[in-house]
Protein backbone atom coordinates (compact mmCIF):
# COMPACT_ATOMS: atom_id res chain seq x y z
CA UNK A 1 0.00 0.00 0.00
CA UNK A 2 1.38 3.75 -0.86
CA UNK A 3 -0.20 7.17 -0.16
CA UNK A 4 -0.35 9.76 -2.99
CA UNK A 5 0.12 13.49 -1.54
CA UNK A 6 -1.17 16.40 -3.66
CA UNK A 7 0.07 19.58 -2.84
CA UNK A 8 -2.25 22.95 -4.08
CA UNK A 9 0.01 26.27 -3.88
CA UNK A 10 -2.84 28.81 -3.42
CA UNK A 11 -4.16 30.51 -0.42
CA UNK A 12 -6.51 33.56 -0.43
CA UNK A 13 -3.97 35.43 2.53
CA UNK A 14 -0.76 33.90 3.92
CA UNK A 15 -1.61 32.84 7.78
CA UNK A 16 1.08 34.78 10.08
CA UNK A 17 2.88 30.99 11.62
CA UNK A 18 2.98 29.57 8.07
CA UNK A 19 6.11 28.37 6.31
CA UNK A 20 4.02 25.80 3.53
CA UNK A 21 4.99 27.03 0.15
CA UNK A 22 1.92 29.02 -1.55
CA UNK A 23 0.92 31.90 -4.00
CA UNK A 24 -1.84 33.79 -3.72
CA UNK A 25 -1.57 34.97 -6.84
CA UNK A 26 -4.58 32.28 -8.25
CA UNK A 27 -4.49 33.58 -12.05
CA UNK A 28 -2.10 30.86 -13.24
CA UNK A 29 -4.47 28.35 -11.60
CA UNK A 30 -4.93 25.83 -14.50
CA UNK A 31 -1.61 25.77 -15.52
CA UNK A 32 -0.64 24.92 -12.66
CA UNK A 33 -3.10 22.22 -12.13
CA UNK A 34 -2.02 21.01 -15.91
CA UNK A 35 1.01 20.71 -15.03
CA UNK A 36 0.95 18.58 -11.93
CA UNK A 37 -1.54 16.23 -13.88
CA UNK A 38 1.63 15.82 -16.06
CA UNK A 39 3.49 15.24 -13.21
CA UNK A 40 1.38 12.51 -12.13
CA UNK A 41 1.58 10.65 -15.58
CA UNK A 42 5.49 11.17 -15.63
CA UNK A 43 6.26 9.63 -11.84
CA UNK A 44 3.43 7.44 -11.80
CA UNK A 45 6.24 5.02 -11.75
CA UNK A 46 7.81 6.31 -8.45
CA UNK A 47 5.56 3.82 -6.18
CA UNK A 48 6.31 0.52 -8.14
CA UNK A 49 2.49 -0.48 -8.79
CA UNK A 50 1.75 0.08 -5.71
CA UNK A 51 -2.26 0.37 -4.52
CA UNK A 52 -2.89 3.46 -3.77
CA UNK A 53 -4.45 3.21 -0.23
CA UNK A 54 -4.70 7.13 0.74
CA UNK A 55 -4.73 10.15 -1.36
CA UNK A 56 -4.57 13.75 0.31
CA UNK A 57 -4.99 17.11 -1.04
CA UNK A 58 -3.15 19.51 1.15
CA UNK A 59 -1.31 22.99 0.72
CA UNK A 60 -2.19 25.95 0.75
CA UNK A 61 -5.56 25.68 0.02
CA UNK A 62 -6.96 22.90 -1.35
CA UNK A 63 -10.73 24.26 -1.04
CA UNK A 64 -9.60 26.62 -3.61
CA UNK A 65 -10.57 23.63 -6.45
CA UNK A 66 -13.79 24.17 -8.30
CA UNK A 67 -15.88 20.74 -8.90
CA UNK A 68 -14.32 20.49 -12.21
CA UNK A 69 -10.46 20.87 -10.69
CA UNK A 70 -11.23 18.18 -8.78
CA UNK A 71 -12.66 15.76 -11.43
CA UNK A 72 -9.43 16.80 -13.99
CA UNK A 73 -7.36 15.21 -10.69
CA UNK A 74 -9.46 12.57 -10.27
CA UNK A 75 -9.50 11.92 -13.76
CA UNK A 76 -5.64 11.64 -14.25
CA UNK A 77 -5.25 9.78 -10.82
CA UNK A 78 -7.57 6.69 -11.91
CA UNK A 79 -6.17 6.58 -14.77
CA UNK A 80 -2.53 6.13 -13.62
CA UNK A 81 -2.57 4.37 -10.32
CA UNK A 82 -4.66 1.73 -8.90
CA UNK A 83 -6.56 2.92 -5.98
CA UNK A 84 -8.10 0.92 -3.44
CA UNK A 85 -11.46 0.76 -3.29
CA UNK A 86 -12.16 2.05 0.42
CA UNK A 87 -9.12 4.39 -0.02
CA UNK A 88 -9.13 7.46 2.58
CA UNK A 89 -9.54 10.33 0.45
CA UNK A 90 -8.80 13.84 2.23
CA UNK A 91 -8.85 16.98 1.49
CA UNK A 92 -7.62 20.32 3.66
CA UNK A 93 -10.42 22.97 4.04
CA UNK A 94 -11.04 26.59 5.51
CA UNK A 95 -14.24 26.90 6.80
CA UNK A 96 -15.05 29.84 5.03
CA UNK A 97 -14.98 27.99 1.97
CA UNK A 98 -17.23 25.06 2.84
CA UNK A 99 -20.67 26.94 1.88
CA UNK A 100 -23.83 24.42 0.94
CA UNK A 101 -22.64 24.61 -2.42
CA UNK A 102 -19.15 23.35 -2.19
CA UNK A 103 -20.26 20.98 0.36
CA UNK A 104 -22.99 19.32 -1.38
CA UNK A 105 -20.05 19.22 -4.67
CA UNK A 106 -17.66 17.12 -2.62
CA UNK A 107 -20.18 15.01 -1.75
CA UNK A 108 -20.76 13.67 -4.90
CA UNK A 109 -17.05 13.38 -5.49
CA UNK A 110 -14.41 10.68 -4.35
CA UNK A 111 -13.67 12.52 -1.17
CA UNK A 112 -14.43 11.07 1.98
CA UNK A 113 -12.50 12.68 4.52
CA UNK A 114 -12.52 16.61 5.25
CA UNK A 115 -9.84 18.44 7.07
CA UNK A 116 -10.52 21.67 8.32
CA UNK A 117 -8.48 24.43 9.45
CA UNK A 118 -10.46 25.83 12.50
CA UNK A 119 -7.32 26.71 14.39
CA UNK A 120 -9.42 28.82 17.18
CA UNK A 121 -13.01 29.25 17.77
CA UNK A 122 -11.82 33.25 19.27
CA UNK A 123 -12.14 35.70 16.43
CA UNK A 124 -9.89 37.63 18.29
CA UNK A 125 -7.06 34.86 18.19
CA UNK A 126 -8.12 34.29 14.48
CA UNK A 127 -6.99 37.64 13.27
CA UNK A 128 -4.01 37.46 15.23
CA UNK A 129 -3.05 34.40 13.19
CA UNK A 130 -4.67 36.29 9.69
CA UNK A 131 -7.21 33.59 8.91
CA UNK A 132 -9.52 34.71 6.48
CA UNK A 133 -12.80 33.07 8.67
CA UNK A 134 -14.92 33.47 11.87
CA UNK A 135 -15.13 31.26 14.31
CA UNK A 136 -18.89 31.03 14.26
CA UNK A 137 -18.10 29.54 10.47
CA UNK A 138 -15.94 26.67 11.55
CA UNK A 139 -18.71 25.57 13.72
CA UNK A 140 -21.72 25.99 10.71
CA UNK A 141 -18.99 24.33 8.46
CA UNK A 142 -18.48 21.03 10.44
CA UNK A 143 -22.30 20.77 10.74
CA UNK A 144 -22.94 21.55 7.36
CA UNK A 145 -20.52 18.95 6.50
CA UNK A 146 -21.84 16.56 8.93
CA UNK A 147 -25.03 16.44 7.58
CA UNK A 148 -24.28 16.34 4.09
CA UNK A 149 -23.18 12.80 5.08
CA UNK A 150 -19.12 13.40 5.34
CA UNK A 151 -18.75 11.83 8.71
CA UNK A 152 -14.82 11.45 8.67
CA UNK A 153 -13.56 14.80 9.67
CA UNK A 154 -10.89 16.21 11.43
CA UNK A 155 -10.46 20.07 13.28
CA UNK A 156 -7.05 21.84 13.61
CA UNK A 157 -6.57 23.67 16.27
CA UNK A 158 -3.27 26.05 17.46
CA UNK A 159 -2.45 25.81 21.14
CA UNK A 160 0.57 28.80 22.79
CA UNK A 161 -0.67 31.67 20.90
CA UNK A 162 0.74 34.52 22.42
CA UNK A 163 -2.68 36.55 22.65
CA UNK A 164 -4.54 33.46 24.69
CA UNK A 165 -4.65 32.26 27.56
CA UNK A 166 -5.05 28.35 29.22
CA UNK A 167 -8.39 29.44 30.08
CA UNK A 168 -9.34 29.92 26.57
CA UNK A 169 -7.40 26.96 25.25
CA UNK A 170 -9.77 24.80 27.42
CA UNK A 171 -12.57 26.25 25.94
CA UNK A 172 -11.41 25.91 22.48
CA UNK A 173 -10.59 22.13 23.55
CA UNK A 174 -14.41 21.95 24.66
CA UNK A 175 -15.93 23.80 21.54
CA UNK A 176 -14.18 21.35 19.76
CA UNK A 177 -15.96 18.34 21.69
CA UNK A 178 -19.44 20.01 21.41
CA UNK A 179 -18.96 18.84 17.35
CA UNK A 180 -19.25 15.54 17.66
CA UNK A 181 -16.15 14.48 15.78
CA UNK A 182 -13.81 11.56 16.08
CA UNK A 183 -10.16 13.34 15.33
CA UNK A 184 -8.76 15.97 16.63
CA UNK A 185 -5.15 18.27 15.43
CA UNK A 186 -3.57 20.46 17.60
CA UNK A 187 -0.22 21.80 16.78
CA UNK A 188 1.98 23.89 19.07
CA UNK A 189 2.56 27.08 17.46
CA UNK A 190 6.23 27.49 16.16
CA UNK A 191 8.16 30.68 14.90
CA UNK A 192 9.86 28.99 11.51
CA UNK A 193 12.44 31.67 9.66
CA UNK A 194 10.97 33.54 6.57
CA UNK A 195 7.40 34.29 8.03
CA UNK A 196 5.49 36.94 9.00
CA UNK A 197 5.56 36.13 12.52
CA UNK A 198 9.29 36.06 12.87
CA UNK A 199 9.08 39.34 11.52
CA UNK A 200 7.10 40.62 14.11
CA UNK A 201 9.07 39.23 16.89
CA UNK A 202 12.43 40.86 15.50
CA UNK A 203 10.73 44.25 15.29
CA UNK A 204 9.44 43.76 18.89
CA UNK A 205 5.30 43.72 17.43
CA UNK A 206 4.06 40.42 18.77
CA UNK A 207 5.27 38.36 21.90
CA UNK A 208 7.44 35.31 21.57
CA UNK A 209 5.34 31.99 22.20
CA UNK A 210 6.23 31.28 25.78
CA UNK A 211 7.41 27.67 26.25
CA UNK A 212 6.20 27.22 29.56
CA UNK A 213 2.30 28.06 28.53
CA UNK A 214 2.86 25.75 25.53
CA UNK A 215 4.04 22.74 27.45
CA UNK A 216 0.61 23.48 30.23
CA UNK A 217 -1.83 23.88 27.53
CA UNK A 218 -0.54 20.81 26.09
CA UNK A 219 -1.13 18.45 29.35
CA UNK A 220 -4.27 20.04 29.61
CA UNK A 221 -5.17 18.98 25.89
CA UNK A 222 -3.94 15.28 26.17
CA UNK A 223 -5.98 15.21 29.79
CA UNK A 224 -8.80 16.46 28.48
CA UNK A 225 -9.01 14.77 25.24
CA UNK A 226 -8.25 11.35 26.88
CA UNK A 227 -11.34 11.81 29.71
CA UNK A 228 -13.19 12.11 26.66
CA UNK A 229 -12.76 9.02 25.02
CA UNK A 230 -9.39 9.88 22.49
CA UNK A 231 -5.99 8.09 21.87
CA UNK A 232 -3.31 10.43 21.37
CA UNK A 233 -1.69 8.24 18.77
CA UNK A 234 0.74 10.69 17.51
CA UNK A 235 1.74 13.18 19.50
CA UNK A 236 -0.26 16.35 17.69
CA UNK A 237 -3.13 13.87 16.78
CA UNK A 238 -6.13 12.43 18.72
CA UNK A 239 -8.54 9.75 17.63
CA UNK A 240 -11.79 8.22 19.22
CA UNK A 241 -13.26 5.05 17.78
CA UNK A 242 -9.91 3.83 15.63
CA UNK A 243 -10.39 6.76 13.28
CA UNK A 244 -6.63 7.03 12.89
CA UNK A 245 -5.70 9.32 9.89
CA UNK A 246 -4.46 6.83 7.28
CA UNK A 247 -2.59 8.95 5.15
CA UNK A 248 -0.59 10.52 7.75
CA UNK A 249 0.03 7.43 9.93
CA UNK A 250 1.83 6.27 6.47
CA UNK A 251 4.74 8.68 7.29
CA UNK A 252 5.08 7.30 10.40
CA UNK A 253 5.17 3.96 9.58
CA UNK A 254 7.59 5.02 7.12
CA UNK A 255 5.61 3.58 3.97
CA UNK A 256 5.60 4.70 0.55
CA UNK A 257 4.41 7.93 -0.77
CA UNK A 258 4.19 10.02 -4.01
CA UNK A 259 4.04 13.73 -3.44
CA UNK A 260 2.63 16.35 -6.74
CA UNK A 261 3.07 19.77 -6.77
CA UNK A 262 5.77 22.68 -6.27
CA UNK A 263 7.50 21.97 -2.64
CA UNK A 264 6.11 18.39 -2.36
CA UNK A 265 8.25 15.62 -1.05
CA UNK A 266 8.19 11.68 -2.02
CA UNK A 267 9.27 8.54 0.02
CA UNK A 268 10.24 5.29 -1.51
CA UNK A 269 12.05 3.83 1.41
CA UNK A 270 15.30 4.21 -0.42
CA UNK A 271 14.89 7.58 -1.78
CA UNK A 272 13.59 10.54 -0.77
CA UNK A 273 12.98 13.16 -2.99
CA UNK A 274 11.49 16.97 -3.15
CA UNK A 275 10.19 19.12 -5.95
CA UNK A 276 11.24 22.47 -6.73
CA UNK A 277 9.12 24.88 -4.41
CA UNK A 278 9.06 27.76 -7.61
CA UNK A 279 5.80 27.72 -9.33
CA UNK A 280 6.64 29.24 -12.53
CA UNK A 281 9.74 26.86 -12.55
CA UNK A 282 7.78 23.86 -11.53
CA UNK A 283 5.37 24.76 -14.56
CA UNK A 284 8.13 25.60 -16.70
CA UNK A 285 10.22 22.21 -16.19
CA UNK A 286 6.60 20.36 -16.37
CA UNK A 287 5.31 22.03 -19.74
CA UNK A 288 8.93 21.14 -21.19
CA UNK A 289 8.17 17.12 -20.58
CA UNK A 290 10.70 16.87 -17.39
CA UNK A 291 10.38 16.31 -13.72
CA UNK A 292 11.02 19.17 -11.11
CA UNK A 293 12.63 17.10 -8.45
CA UNK A 294 16.02 16.48 -6.44
CA UNK A 295 16.59 12.86 -5.23
CA UNK A 296 18.73 11.61 -2.64
CA UNK A 297 19.44 8.11 -1.32
CA UNK A 298 19.23 7.35 2.30
CA UNK A 299 21.82 5.76 4.43
CA UNK A 300 21.18 3.46 6.74
CA UNK A 301 22.12 5.79 9.80
CA UNK A 302 19.45 8.42 7.40
CA UNK A 303 16.63 5.61 7.54
CA UNK A 304 17.68 4.51 11.04
CA UNK A 305 16.95 8.52 11.99
CA UNK A 306 13.83 8.94 10.75
CA UNK A 307 12.36 5.42 12.12
CA UNK A 308 13.33 6.99 15.27
CA UNK A 309 11.54 10.28 15.38
CA UNK A 310 8.82 9.67 13.43
CA UNK A 311 8.06 5.70 15.61
CA UNK A 312 8.46 7.49 18.95
CA UNK A 313 6.04 10.24 18.29
CA UNK A 314 3.11 7.56 17.95
CA UNK A 315 1.67 5.90 20.52
CA UNK A 316 3.13 2.43 19.08
CA UNK A 317 6.66 3.42 19.48
CA UNK A 318 9.65 1.82 18.35
CA UNK A 319 9.47 -1.49 17.57
CA UNK A 320 12.56 -3.49 19.26
CA UNK A 321 12.82 -6.47 16.53
CA UNK A 322 12.75 -4.03 14.07
CA UNK A 323 15.53 -1.89 15.33
CA UNK A 324 17.49 -5.37 16.15
CA UNK A 325 16.70 -6.51 12.73
CA UNK A 326 16.97 -3.90 10.39
CA UNK A 327 19.43 -1.66 12.53
CA UNK A 328 21.78 -3.46 14.68
CA UNK A 329 24.75 -1.42 14.44
CA UNK A 330 22.63 1.85 14.71
CA UNK A 331 21.69 0.09 17.52
CA UNK A 332 24.57 -0.50 19.18
CA UNK A 333 25.62 3.23 19.07
CA UNK A 334 23.00 4.57 20.77
CA UNK A 335 22.53 1.91 23.59
CA UNK A 336 24.12 3.98 26.55
CA UNK A 337 21.80 7.06 25.84
CA UNK A 338 19.02 5.02 25.10
CA UNK A 339 19.40 3.35 28.50
CA UNK A 340 19.90 6.81 30.40
CA UNK A 341 16.00 7.67 28.41
CA UNK A 342 14.87 4.73 30.60
CA UNK A 343 16.60 5.48 33.40
CA UNK A 344 15.19 8.87 33.83
CA UNK A 345 11.88 7.92 33.08
CA UNK A 346 10.99 9.39 29.45
CA UNK A 347 11.38 6.12 27.77
CA UNK A 348 9.10 3.16 28.58
CA UNK A 349 10.82 -0.15 27.91
CA UNK A 350 8.44 -2.90 26.90
CA UNK A 351 8.69 -6.33 26.53
CA UNK A 352 8.25 -5.65 22.56
CA UNK A 353 8.58 -1.50 22.04
CA UNK A 354 10.18 1.53 23.77
CA UNK A 355 7.56 3.86 23.81
CA UNK A 356 7.93 8.03 25.51
CA UNK A 357 6.37 8.39 28.39
CA UNK A 358 3.70 10.58 29.15
CA UNK A 359 5.28 13.64 30.75
CA UNK A 360 8.12 13.41 27.74
CA UNK A 361 5.76 13.44 24.86
CA UNK A 362 6.12 17.42 24.66
CA UNK A 363 9.44 17.50 23.96
CA UNK A 364 9.49 14.35 22.04
CA UNK A 365 11.90 16.24 18.79
CA UNK A 366 14.86 17.14 21.28
CA UNK A 367 14.88 12.98 23.08
CA UNK A 368 14.14 11.52 19.45
CA UNK A 369 17.64 13.82 18.30
CA UNK A 370 19.14 12.68 21.52
CA UNK A 371 19.09 9.21 19.96
CA UNK A 372 20.57 10.15 16.45
CA UNK A 373 23.69 8.69 14.68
Amino acid sequence: MAGLYIHIPFCKQACVYCNFHFSTNVAYKHKMLEAMVGEIALRKGYLQDETINSIYFGGGTPSLLNKEDLEFFFNAIYKQFKVDSEAEITMEANPDDLNENYVSGLAASPVNRLSIGVQSFFDEELKWMNRAHQATQSIAAVKRVQDAGINNVTIDLIYGIPISTTSKWEENINKALQLNIDHISAYCLTVEEKTLLKKLINKGTVNEPDDEVAHNQFNVLIDKLAEAGYEQYEISNFARNKKYAIHNSSYWKQQPYLGIGPSAHSYNIHTRSWNVNNNHLYIKQLEEGNTAFETEWLSPENRFNEYIMTSLRTMWGCEKTKLETDFTAQLNKIRTPLQKLIEEGNLIDTETHYRLAKHARFFADGISASLFV
